[in-house]
């Protein structure tokens, strides 16, 4: 994948130095992407959060999206999913231009967990069957197809055991599965978790991120997650795309970002790259 440094980066991107590597929008185009994102703007009224954004989602990887807090990262999501509109730019899937696409052709391609999602009063396979209400009629219910669908989306996410147990009782980690579970079962191609891993202890962490790869590298689907532990997203992601100021400021394969140093620059962290127990690992210092 070809890389470029993109004019005026250095002066977006606060604390991006000049000559960091970045990819622009050529670039983005270059990629076989499931979504892609052209020269997007977004602002809440004044104020600016997505400026000139350029990002490809390469089908069948999973991309960490990682940032400071406040630079647009959870904004970008929205944007992709179809529920806020550019005021600029353009947003397509899988080649098609979002815009053109209905509130059901949308829930086929693309399926969002946002970052804040109250549990409702309801079993988990009742909730896990909320992901198939985009694909029903206005008084549709669930299908034996729906239902299969159902059973095997929380098979896929480890709580099919959980199936009866009321979803508020579950414990933080299991909850988070049951969401992703729920999101399975929406069918979609493209998958962008919203910080899976908040309030979650490391354990339970490791596991979502575990489970985040294997729907992308077992279940062959397209991948982005918004992430703030670094050393999780070196070690789960195929790629880092690094936010900063409402642009993209570098993207590729964790050994890219390393190698430039970008990490370093946006976050004011080292990262330390060894192996344990035959695996490369990460840490912050």
């Amino acid at each position: 994948m070809s890389e470029r440094e993109v004019p005026g980066a250095g002066a977006s991107g606060a604390g991006v130095a000049a000559g960091v590597q970045v990819m622009g929008a050529a670039d983005a185009a270059r990629v076989d992407a499931a979504v892609e994102l052209r020269g997007v703007r977004f602002a809440y009224g004044e104020h600016a959060v997505l400026d000139g954004l350029s990002l490809a989602l390469p089908a069948g990887c999973l991309t960490g999206i990682v940032g400071p807090n406040g630079c647009g990262k959870s904004t970008l999501l929205r944007v992709i999913d179809g529920v806020l509109e550019p005021a600029a730019g353009e947003a397509l899937v899988e080649g098609d231009a979002l815009d053109s696409l209905s509130a059901r052709e949308r829930a086929e391609r693309i399926a969002l967990l946002p970052q804040i999602h109250r549990t409702p009063s309801m079993t988990v396979e009742a909730l896990v069957s909320c992901g198939r209400y985009a694909h029903m009629g206005l008084f549709g219910g669930l299908t034996d197809q729906d239902r299969l669908i159902v059973a095997e989306s929380m098979r896929v996410a480890g709580v099919e055991h959980l199936a009866h147990k009321a979803a508020r009782a579950l414990s933080g980690g299991e909850r988070q599965r049951a969401f992703i579970a729920m999101v399975l079962a929406q069918r979609a191609r493209t998958v962008l978790l919203d910080e899976p891993m908040t309030y979650l202890d490391p354990r339970a962490a490791l596991d979502v991120m575990g489970l985040a790869r294997g729907l992308v590298h077992e279940q062959g689907m397209t991948g982005a997650v918004v992430i703030h532990d670094l050393p999780l997203a070196l070690r789960f992601c195929d790629r880092i795309a690094v936010m900063d100021s409402g642009r993209i400021v570098a993207v590729g394969t964790p050994a890219e970002i390393l190698d430039q140093g970008v990490l370093e620059q946006v976050f004011g962290v080292m990262i330390a790259r060894m192996e344990l127990n035959g695996e490369v690992v990460y840490s912050c210092c």
